[in-house]
């Protein structure tokens, strides 16, 4: 199923065509009406009309996190704010919250591609949507709400947190789909267990999950747990939130870009290069349609690869990878780059572990050091020989993380249930080398 047939299908020079009139179109918006951008064009000795082809867009500087925060709160908005409908932020945990601005197309916008989305994920106006990601300034909770109805679909707005209520509503409401976090996910799994309930045997038939990176290995763990299909669904907040991007039933090989709306670029973190498709690298997106927060090449920081390859779904988008961690949130432990994610694949595949683990990163003397503390399943406590079972499982798993990652790591099994539960983003990274 598609949702809209006649964007989501283009013939690629169709596309690419309509991508490039889309692009000089805000461009020239940007250059007159936001100071920010005319300053960084006439700085880099150009004018939105050197803009002739869609490669031309690596003439134009990058925008950065950096230049949205030094912008605070709507020194990059090309349209006055009587024409801002909605304001959503992010955390602001890293300082300053970043400010995003919709007008009233931009919400319809959102919406028809939050409706691609579920319907990329089998659904349609009979399904009921319970909608776990967080409601508020989080663009994902609302992101996700406007979709489902523009869809037709039952949205039940559960937001994120009350997880005992959450699970009473899986039983009594009976949801056939559900949008949460992945690691969230797994909570309400392993909540709803530990309440006697059958979380197999609820109505859930797909779930969209998102908002953080997450591997193959706890894919398995959801799709088991949960007895669902679940599938990868992306949004950054700067760029639109949820719904740049979505996987399809057909094929669970990558996240269809919707690239009549944005423009997506891949490039080497550090050196800026433009990579090839099939290499890793940081995403880039440059928003074609955006009228309150259009963003030109913007440094998501987001890891990934971009596949050509085509989709046997009919949709002739460009394809972007799961997102393997951040390069800003990439761990360098004794000059070797590690992301959470490959550490997170490592533990699924070792039978006892459970899904739910820290990473201390400090360091002793001037040498970086890694703990990697993970829950284990109840069964090993009532193991014949648990003290030497829980050694045996130390060391297998601190010689994966060394085989399979190049890192020296100390492992810390610990109880079931004895980490911190997270019902948003899932923070798991402590690295006190920055205190």
């Amino acid at each position: 199923m598609i949702y809209n047939e006649e964007f989501e299908t283009l013939p690629r020079e169709v596309l690419e065509s309509l991508q490039l009139k889309r692009l000089q179109q805000v461009v020239q918006r940007v250059y007159h009406t936001v100071g920010f951008y005319r300053k960084m064009f006439d700085e880099a000795g150009i004018t939105p009309d050197d803009i002739k082809t869609l490669a031309d867009i690596r003439k134009i500087p990058f925008t950065t996190k950096q230049d949205l925060i030094d912008n605070y709160p709507f020194g990059l908005f090309a349209v006055p704010m009587s024409s801002v409908v909605r304001l959503h932020a992010s955390s602001g945990t890293t300082g300053r919250a970043i400010v995003v601005g919709y007008t009233k197309r931009d919400i319809d916008t959102w919406s028809e591609l939050m409706a691609r989305c579920f319907v990329a994920a089998g659904l349609t106006k009979n399904d009921i949507i319970h909608n776990a990601y967080g409601y508020g300034l989080f663009t994902g909770g609302l992101g996700a709400h406007y979709g489902a109805e523009r869809l037709g679909a039952s949205v039940i707005p559960i937001s994120g947190g009350n997880t005992k209520r959450q699970i009473m509503i899986l039983q009594d409401f009976g949801p056939t789909a559900i949008c949460c976090t992945p690691s969230y996910a797994l909570n309400l799994a392993e909540q709803g267990a530990a309440m006697g309930v059958d979380m197999r045997s609820l109505n859930l038939r797909v779930g969209l999950f998102g908002a953080e990176p997450w591997s193959e290995q706890m894919r398995d763990d959801i799709e088991d747990k949960l007895n669902l299909t679940a599938l990868n669904i992306y949004g950054i907040s700067e760029i639109m939130g949820p719904g740049v991007s979505m996987e399809c039933l057909e094929d669970r090989q990558g996240m269809h870009v919707f690239e009549d709306h944005f423009v997506v670029e891949l490039i080497h973190p550090e050196t800026g290069d433009i990579l090839p498709y099939g290499e890793e690298g940081e995403l880039v997106f440059t928003t074609i349609t955006k009228e309150a927060f259009p963003l030109i090449r913007f440094r998501t920081r987001d890891i990934s690869r971009l596949i050509t390859e085509p989709c046997r779904c009919g949709r002739t988008h460009i394809k972007m990878d799961r997102v393997t961690g951040r390069s800003d949130d990439m761990l360098i432990i004794r000059g070797v780059n590690v992301f959470p994610s490959q550490i997170e694949a490592v533990l699924m595949n070792i039978e006892g572990l459970e899904p739910h683990y820290q990473l201390i990163v400090d360091k002793v003397g001037s040498m970086d050091s890694l703990e990697v503390q993970v829950e284990v399943s109840e069964k090993i406590f009532s193991h014949s020989d648990e003290v030497r079972y829980l050694q045996n499982l130390e060391r297998r798993l601190s010689e994966d993380l060394r085989d399979f990652l190049g890192v020296n790591a100390k492992v810390k099994l610990v109880e079931p249930k004895s980490l911190q539960r997270f019902e948003g983003k899932a923070s798991r990274v402590i690295d006190t080398r920055k205190r």
